[in-house]
């Protein structure tokens, strides 16, 4: 049993996004990760809640409704995370042995941490997007939930590999994940950033923190303290590429083939403005014109071409 992040497509099957502007969208073809799971025999339990579009961090901005994080206590009820946050709810709820989700800023790793589960986004390329709805194309990338590591590396096996359909999917070789998870940490050298490390967090989570690295020495791995000095960088320059690509991507959502159209517009002009005002969310709305701003003529080189190469500054 697994259920599906509702940004996925699968055949004949409402895929929403958890937007109003898709409230009502059939999809036509299945996703290659929903086609690989279903070749393996896996019985989809149905369509999971995430912030609308994937833009979010806490599954508080869907058309549908928030998820309840089901370690929720005492009528006290906690964030589930997000985008994916109704798929990490559902494997924390024993709804489902595992789930799909999409990762493009946090939206796997952020929501397993909260739900208490396991979380894997893959390196990008690794898994196909095609079939699934475009939010920032070079960050976007499907992965795993699952309530433990051997399940998520049988799901990543499944879902990984070469797809020509999909231009940024990477033709290599996939291993057997399952076959070669191994707890022997002797030799490893994990580094521990200071910037990590920051002023507010509570005591609760600097101990779990510091139990993790003291669970790792003891495994046998070689600690070592480094500095990642461009990690401030980090979140302006996700900032910029995400709601430009997203601003790009989500333009083909007009009233014109297909989802939400306004009634009663005035002229075509009015028919994309009402569409638009009238079926996307305000968190969508916000980035559509951040992403806009930074594309805009004058615009391109000094914020979205800048952040790429800032980007690339992070990751080397």
């Amino acid at each position: 049993p697994i259920s599906i992040k509702d940004n996925i497509c699968i055949t004949g099957t409402k895929t929403t996004c958890a937007s109003k502007i898709l409230e009502n969208f059939v999809a036509p073809y299945t996703a290659t990760v929903v086609n690989c799971l279903q070749d393996e025999d896996v019985v989809i339990t149905g369509k999971t809640n995430l912030d609308e579009f994937a833009m979010g961090s806490a599954t508080n901005t869907s058309f549908f409704g928030n998820t309840i994080n089901p370690l929720s206590k005492n009528n006290n009820p906690l964030a589930p995370g997000g985008s994916s946050g109704g798929s990490a709810a559902a494997v924390a709820a024993d709804l489902c042995l595992g789930a799909t989700g999409t990762d493009t800023g946090g939206s796997i790793r952020q929501p397993a941490s909260f739900c208490g589960v396991v979380g894997v986004k893959p390196t990008y390329g690794l898994c196909s997007r095609w079939g699934i709805a475009a939010f920032a194309s070079s960050l976007d990338q499907a992965g795993v939930f699952s309530k433990n590591v051997t399940d998520a590396s049988i799901l990543l096996e499944e879902i990984a590999g070469h797809d020509q359909r999909d231009s940024t999917s990477s033709n290599v070789d996939i291993p057997s994940f399952s076959k070669n998870l191994n707890s022997d940490l002797n030799g490893k050298v994990i580094g521990i950033p200071k910037e990590y490390t920051i002023d507010g967090i509570s005591d609760e989570i600097n101990r779990v923190w510091e139990d993790a690295i003291k669970s790792l020495e003891k495994k046998g791995a070689k600690i070592k303290h480094i500095s990642l000095p461009h990690t401030k960088y980090a979140l302006p320059t996700y900032y910029i590429i995400a709601p430009a690509e997203a601003s790009s991507n989500l333009a083909r959502y007009d009233g014109v083939k297909y989802g939400y159209r306004a009634e009663n517009p005035k002229s075509l002009d009015d028919m994309y403005e009402l569409t638009r005002s009238e079926g996307f969310g305000k968190e969508v709305k916000r980035r559509i014109l951040i992403g806009t701003y930074v594309l805009s003529s004058g615009y391109y080189d000094a914020y979205y071409l800048k952040a790429q190469k800032v980007r690339k500054l992070i990751a080397n």
